[in-house]
């Protein structure tokens, strides 16, 4: 189906209006009825829903395959973000759109929906549209859909790169950090506080531990990505120990936030000394783009889209669903409208270009197979 479209910043601003206003940050169930319906009804593609809340849609057909991705799925809103009948506020001030999602990722996912219709895909390239549920929550939408089988070979992921390497460009992310999140607990033995010899203190267990673990931030990792350096850290962010003043503890805890870098890992397992046990409660993979030509092509087209700045090669700080993509097989680079310190937050916003840019960038890239030397990013 060929399908003629003026006035598109119009429909982008509509349609992200649509999405930001349904509340998905308990159940994205309504909103994601809103992008499946979305699709039936303005592309030739047969939208498909499986049981944990994913959208996916395929255009074009070819033995290569370039996915948009984003989620629909937000954060808490703030109590200012939200109406009297519980739906999201959004408002539009100074070419921008404010309201919880707008930034964080309701803006390129509305900008992912229309450019994936209007998208005439090059020979032999298959087009997907995937929007996953539960990002916020350690992306269990996108683990899901890699165990049921997604495996597109190339994926642009819509989370934020505007504005990271200079004002009013739209940057292509080509690694970001991942997290782990993991719990040091020394042990020891309660005494009464006037019997110090008569117990171990946990504390002192996990104050040497805690060395360590300066130790370890101090020369944190580093990785690096084609022409691009990423580094690593490691952060004490609680510590819990002790019952009460005239106690000796027999346990603390240590919580340890982690940034981890591709291909590295800070050896924290140094730091589970004696009396002292390591445990990870959470592992989100970080994202290295492994095709430097994928990268170039898609930062070629940024580049010939802007008309007063150039967008680069950048890395993000934060992990995502590329990190989940990029494990499992998929060549990931990002593109999206979010600016750093928008997201999450109560006076969430997203610029109408930055969208609009992000649209004409989804819309491009699929539709060539070479970059500007003839070198092809994908072949069929």
């Amino acid at each position: 189906m060929s399908l003629e479209h003026t006035n598109v910043r119009d429909e982008l601003v509509s349609l992200t209006r649509t999405l930001v206003s349904i509340p998905s940050h308990r159940d994205a169930t309504a909103v994601g009825d809103v992008i499946y319906n979305w699709i039936e009804n303005n592309t030739d593609a047969a939208a498909q829903r499986d049981s944990h809340g994913n959208i996916i849609a395929r255009r074009g057909i070819g033995s290569v395959s370039i996915a948009l991705t984003g989620h629909h799925d937000v954060v808490d809103p703030d109590e200012q973000q939200v109406t009297d009948n519980g739906e999201y506020q959004l408002t539009k001030q100074n070419r921008r759109l404010y309201g919880r999602g707008t930034a964080d990722m309701k803006g390129s996912l509305a900008a992912a929906l229309l450019a994936f219709r209007d998208i005439v895909p090059a020979d032999g390239i298959e087009v997907v549209f995937a929007s996953f549920i539960g990002e916020e929550d350690g992306g269990i939408g996108a683990q899901a859909a890699i165990e049921n089988g997604f495996s597109p070979e190339y994926a642009i992921v819509g989370e934020g790169s505007t504005n990271y390497a200079g004002v009013k460009q739209t940057d292509v992310v080509v690694a970001h950090k991942g997290r782990r999140g993991s719990t040091l607990t020394a042990h020891g033995e309660a005494a009464h506080a006037s019997e110090v010899d008569c117990g171990i203190n946990a504390i002192y267990r996990a104050s040497d531990a805690i060395d360590i673990l300066q130790e370890l931030a101090a020369d944190a990792p580093v990785a690096s990505v084609g022409e691009t350096e990423i580094s690593g850290s490691v952060a004490v962010t609680e510590i819990d120990g002790g019952t009460a003043w005239n106690t000796i503890p027999d346990t603390c805890q240590i919580t340890i936030d982690e940034r981890t870098v591709p291909g590295k890992r800070a050896p924290i397992e140094r730091a589970a000394v004696e009396g002292v046990t390591w445990s990870i409660d959470q592992d989100l993979p970080p994202m290295a783009c492994d095709d430097p030509t994928f990268a170039t092509a898609v930062t070629n087209v940024a580049a010939n889209i802007h008309s007063e700045t150039t967008p680069t090669k950048v890395t993000k700080p934060h992990a995502t669903d590329a990190g989940w993509l990029s494990d499992a097989g998929t060549t990931c680079v990002i593109v999206g409208a979010a600016e750093p310190g928008e997201a999450h937050t109560a006076q969430e916003s997203v610029s109408i270009d930055a969208i609009e840019r992000c649209y004409q960038i989804y819309r491009a890239v699929p539709s060539q197979h070479c970059i500007d030397n003839n070198e092809c990013w994908s072949s069929d």
